[in-house]
């Protein structure tokens, strides 16, 4: 078992290690092309436009074929995606590119999270679930410092990061496949009973897909927009890079602290803590956005509070899951991240463009009280439903 968690949290190290390269580098690279910040925010969401295509069609081969082989094709399909990016530049081939990117990673992803979720007991899932966060984390830090290495060749940061997935892919054929848990009178070969299952997942967790919905808006905005905007207010390239490196190192830091306490204290209270204090924290970067050092360590804060709310959201959905229910659940975690992630970019790119006198940190804070209000008020009564 120990062998099998840690190849599975070090393939996801590596797809957030692509992850965290490719938002902030292509948005450079369109930017520096001339692109508008919206285009370049459009450009972004292809990723998230192919998990959402490919949501729906996902539990099937999982509940029929099993972890390994998903995780496998996902992870061949990254592979041969971040290959094919120094081929041609464009803005259509490359969007094409993200979208199946995001296939391949949501296939991953959905993956090793319903594995992780379906052999961890619940008096360590928090910790399991953010180990899993820490390790993405990690690769998703390291990322961006890939950006400068476009001043040597535009094609190097893209042959790296494929080269690196296809490593850690390899380790994958180490281990043994296993199935999913079924409900007994649910088949697995309808697309309608698919739709049956996300109707009893909703009804159980609703809430517990929010902070995931809150962390893809916060990470595509971080890495696909405010570059841009980061470029438009004076910060340099390298600099841009240390300020997403920053909040990523924060999320490290407290991810799994904050897993650990989860356990603990519960999950709903530690991330009503979190949310608020992510509000807070992007509220003040709105007003030392001009100060490298004061965004700096309003980044720093707010990674150590906000990094860790999808594995928050994740260990929440499985206390609330049956676990029959868990590779639904695990998969609406993945749809509202995605719609998140392209909420993000998009619309980060157009506040850019048509609020030029607003702070870009506002639409995050704003978000993040938003849903600290939502769970604040229907948190606790959907844990009490379930339970009754």
């Amino acid at each position: 078992m120990k062998i099998r968690f840690w190849i599975l949290v070090s393939i996801v190290a590596i797809s957030g290690f692509s992850q965290g390269m490719l938002l902030p580098l292509i948005a450079v690279i369109f930017e520096n092309s001339g692109l508008s910040s919206s285009l370049n925010g459009l450009n972004a969401t292809g990723l998230y436009i192919g998990i959402l295509l490919a949501s729906p069609f996902m539990e099937h081969p999982l509940r029929k074929y099993g972890y390994k082989p998903v995780i496998i094709i996902g992870g061949l399909l990254v592979i041969l995606a971040l290959g094919l990016f120094p081929i041609w530049k464009s803005f259509w081939f490359w969007f094409i590119l993200r979208l199946l990117i995001g296939i391949g990673d949501h296939a991953l992803h959905f993956g090793t999270q319903t594995w992780i979720t379906s052999f961890s007991p619940e008096n360590k899932r928090g910790r399991n679930i953010s180990l899993y966060g820490l390790f993405f984390g990690v690769g998703f830090a390291v990322g961006p410092l890939m950006t400068p290495l476009v001043h040597i060749n535009e094609s190097l940061p893209f042959i790296l990061s494929s080269i690196l997935c296809l490593i850690g892919w390899s380790f994958l054929f180490l281990l043994k496949n296993e199935l999913p848990e079924h409900e007994q009178e649910v088949g697995v070969n309808s697309f309608l009973e698919t739709l049956k299952r996300f109707s009893k997942a909703w009804k159980y967790g609703w809430v517990a897909f929010l902070p995931p919905l809150a962390y893809g808006f916060l990470e595509s905005s971080l890495n696909g927009s405010f570059p841009v905007y980061g470029l438009r207010i004076g910060i340099s390239v390298p600099n841009v890079s240390i300020l997403l490196t920053s909040f990523a190192i924060g999320g490290i830091i407290t991810q799994l602290p904050l897993g650990i306490l989860s356990d603990r204290f519960g999950r709903r209270n530690i991330m009503l803590i979190v949310l608020f204090l992510g509000f807070l924290s992007f509220t003040t970067a709105s007003f030392v956005e001009h100060s490298f050092i004061g965004l700096a360590l309003s980044f720093f804060v707010s990674g150590m509070v906000v990094g860790s709310t999808f594995s928050l959201g994740i260990s929440y959905m499985a206390d609330l899951m049956p676990k029959s229910l868990l590779p639904t659940g695990n998969l609406l975690c993945g749809i509202f991240f995605s719609l998140g992630s392209l909420g993000g970019p998009f619309i980060g790119g157009l506040f850019i463009q048509y609020f030029k006198h607003i702070s870009f940190f506002t639409i995050i804070s704003t978000l993040l009280l938003i849903i600290f209000i939502v769970l604040f008020v229907f948190g606790k009564r959907t844990l009490v439903a379930v339970r009754q």
